[in-house]
């Protein structure tokens, strides 16, 4: 299932994929108080991370409640690129929930 060029333009930190699954792209504030997705940053979604960004921690936390929002096993939730950074590509593999279209409505952060 492919985006509509209208869904991509308004939503240029989502892909969806042939085979179901979903890319995003994501701007990490590690070391918050709770996991939540609270807007869109730039050309990303911004999510804190109730994790600090030490020994992959943080990352841990985001593949953790990634794999919560989607009803997916965490083994379905893929850093695709950014492992030490605060931008990353996320890769979720048949998501049973799409909570990320929901997530194009929150503000601007």
């Amino acid at each position: 299932m492919r985006s509509s060029s209208a869904d991509s333009a308004h939503a240029p930190w989502r892909r969806e994929h042939a085979d179901g699954s979903v890319t995003l792209e994501f701007h990490c504030q590690p070391g918050a108080r709770k996991s939540e997705v609270v807007g869109v940053h730039g050309s990303a979604l911004k999510i804190r991370v109730a994790a600090p960004a030490v020994e992959g921690k943080a990352n841990a936390a985001l593949i953790a409640f990634l794999a919560n929002q989607f009803g997916v096993p965490q083994r379905a939730v893929t850093i695709v690129r950014g492992e030490t950074v605060r931008r990353k590509t996320v890769r979720v593999a048949a998501p049973a929930q799409r909570p990320d279209r929901e997530w194009g409505f929150l503000r601007q952060a």
